[in-house]
């Protein structure tokens, strides 16, 4: 029997111990329906690869497992932030094991994406929602007929190039159809991570920004005994927190008895929810009957205050009516995530002014959340680019670089102008993993440049470099040079670091060196430069308009005593090109100045309570680190607030 492996790669977290909000519903829902009951597919046998395993293996350990695995057809969905390095994991599985067949669909497998189009590596591209063609496909596969021709489908000729789509054919079957996986198995529920699902497919709004559109405008639901039958065997099994993926949570048909069932099903208050919601519609007793159903967080998209924008966009509605609605949800105990757009069709940068004065105005500045446009693959915006004039990354993540009314320093100065006025910062920021080493984990290298070994090892090696490139490292990992004198050693590092990228393009990697003496700018320069080259990926490019990079990142670390070295931080403390940390020991948490911008690394095992509360309420939660894992990992979980949603 066949065997079919579905890889759902997640969104690559800013930091070690961020969550990834990794549930593979898609691969999993694509496994299930090959099993439905009334007509499975035979001859073949899904699997899921785990989110324990696509969060925590580096590229290296993840090509491994696949192809010891050995599947005879391995599907990949692709989304914007992991596109990249799937087509990636594609090649190197295909140079290894030939004979698998690899498939690939999701958002970014469209006829207008000449970035995926154009990659190599992959068997058959599917389009579209792909349940109701991919079992069609998946039975032409295996009895070895001609793919030509098939609906929503393009396939690898014989002479290396892909063929043109099949007829596109929007999803029409209804939700009933297929299997839930978390009812098959395919995905288990984890207390400690979000529970995804979906009771609505489709939507009848026309964002020109979004795919939704193009998926389906027709609404089709999961009936709502149905859907409590599901959300019930989802709590049986320990769901915490259900985060609905229903592109307009309201637009359903009787949401309000939708609301009541939920509720009655959640009358313990055990389960938390979480929906996207057009204000249009909402009133104060639905408000409450959110609040009753168990909904702890909702999304509102205001995207623009100015209204011919909107109307451009054909998103409509009304921005006092999204302000209404979310003091309305406000006061019903619920946190908010209001949504603003940077760079859209109409929009000047004196709109992003407004719009966060508008938020400011209602008392609602807490839940913004500003960011620039992305002209994504399968929408109307992207269809309509050049009418437009907008000029977007051709990659992920597509991000708008110029628009008629938007110069690309407009788009970034416009981003500052809303963190000035919000008072926070509204990117990631790259937190890099400076936690001691722990046995049996690969999540941190140590390199001794004067004896030329890996430390942990202890083992001298005759090619350090070849060492370090088979050297299979976590998804996010750490590289410590421990040098006596960089100007000796910095030529061997560049090496270093190259042979580390080029053995795990896609992991994110923090290159840590401890310093002895100030070092030479053009030390700095060198090192800096080389990592300005390598932004070949989505999470590379993801800062760029900041000058930062959430992929690699070069951290020097200085000792606290060590005064020249300080002069040297306080010099380069602005950088957004590299990091520099002081090493503080936890006897000495009390002498550092909360006032002073800079980042510190808290040496030590243990930090008493005191000194923990001081940090917390007194100092940058980003500009405070841990050497102690539980202390980084509590630091995370409890300051910064990283969590599942």
């Amino acid at each position: 029997m066949a065997k079919i492996q579905f890889l759902q790669l997640p969104v690559p977290p800013p930091s070690y111990y961020a969550a990834t909000g990794n549930v593979p519903l898609a691969a999993a829902s694509l496994a299930s329906c090959l099993e439905s009951k009334e007509d499975p597919v035979q001859g073949i046998r899904p699997f899921v690869v785990s989110p324990e395993d696509t969060d925590s293996l580096g590229d290296k350990e993840l090509v491994e497992k696949i192809t010891k695995e050995g599947p005879d057809f391995l599907g990949l969905s692709l989304y914007l932030w992991n596109t990249e390095r799937s087509l990636y994991i594609a090649k190197e599985v295909k140079k290894r094991n030939p004979e698998t067949t690899i498939l690939i669909g999701g958002p970014e497998v469209n006829e207008d994406n000449p970035y995926v189009l154009g990659e190599e590596g992959y068997d058959i591209a599917v389009s579209g929602e792909a349940e109701h063609s991919f079992r069609k496909l998946m039975r032409t596969v295996l009895s070895k007929s001609s793919l030509e021709g098939l609906d929503n489908v393009a396939y690898r000729k014989k002479e290396g190039g892909l063929s043109p789509f099949g007829k596109p054919v929007a999803a029409d079957f209804p939700l009933t159809d297929f299997p839930s996986p978390y009812t098959t198995g395919h995905l288990l529920v984890d207390p400690k991570r979000s529970t995804y699902l979906e009771t609505v497919r489709g939507c009848k709004s026309q964002c020109t920004y979004c795919f939704y559109p193009k998926s389906s405008q027709n609404l089709r639901t999961l009936d709502i005994p149905e859907t409590i039958k599901l959300i019930t065997n989802l709590k049986e099994k320990g769901a915490r927190e259900l985060v609905f993926l229903d592109p307009t949570f309201n637009h359903r048909p009787g949401f309000e008895n939708f609301l009541d069932a939920i509720a009655e099903v959640n009358s313990d208050g055990r389960m938390s929810m979480f929906a996207e919601l057009r204000s249009e519609g909402v009133t104060p007793k639905l408000a409450t009957k959110l609040r009753k159903a168990g909904f702890t967080r909702v999304e509102l998209g205001l995207q623009s205050v100015n209204e011919d924008t909107l109307k451009r966009v054909k998103r409509y509605g009304s921005p006092h009516k999204v302000a209404e609605v979310a003091k309305m949800l406000a006061g019903e105990g619920m946190e908010l995530l209001l949504d603003l757009i940077i760079g859209l069709p109409g929009d000047k940068p004196d709109d992003v002014e407004r719009g966060i004065h508008f938020f400011l105005e209602h008392g609602l500045g807490e839940w913004v959340q500003a960011f620039p446009l992305s002209v994504l693959p399968g929408t109307a915006m992207r269809r309509d680019a050049e009418k437009e004039g907008l000029s977007f990354m051709p990659t992920p993540p597509y991000r708008i670089i110029e628009t008629p009314t938007f110069s690309p320093r407009d788009l970034t100065e416009s981003l500052y102008f809303a963190e000035d006025l919000l008072e926070r910062r509204l990117d990631e920021f790259p937190r890099p993993f400076l936690c001691e080493t722990k046995p049996g984990c690969n999540d941190r290298v140590d390199v001794d440049l004067k004896h030329s070994q890996i430390i942990s090892s202890q083992q001298n090696i005759s090619s350090l470099e070849k060492r370090l490139s088979t050297w299979s490292g976590s998804r996010h990992h750490s590289v410590w040079f421990h040098t006596e004198d960089l100007s000796v050693d910095l030529k061997r590092i560049q090496t270093l670091i190259e042979e580390r990228i080029g053995a795990e393009p896609f992991c994110t990697i923090d290159f840590v060196m401890e310093l002895v003496r100030v070092p030479k700018s053009d030390e700095v320069s060198k090192l800096v430069s080389q990592l300005e080259s390598k932004r070949n990926s989505y999470l590379s490019r993801t800062l760029a308009h900041r000058g930062e990079n959430l992929q690699h990142r070069l951290v020097f670390l200085f000792d606290e005593n060590h005064t020249e070295l300080k002069k040297w931080r306080d010099r380069n403390g602005d950088s957004l090109s590299f990091l520099i940390y002081e090493k503080i020991s936890n006897q000495n948490i009390r002498k550092i100045n909360p006032k002073k911008e800079a980042f510190y690394l808290i040496e030590g095992s243990e930090v008493d309570q005191s000194d923990f509360e001081f940090l917390k309420e007194e100092m940058d939660p980003e500009a405070i680190t841990f050497s102690a894992r539980p202390l980084e990992e509590r630091w995370s979980f409890e300051v910064l607030g990283y969590g599942e949603l």
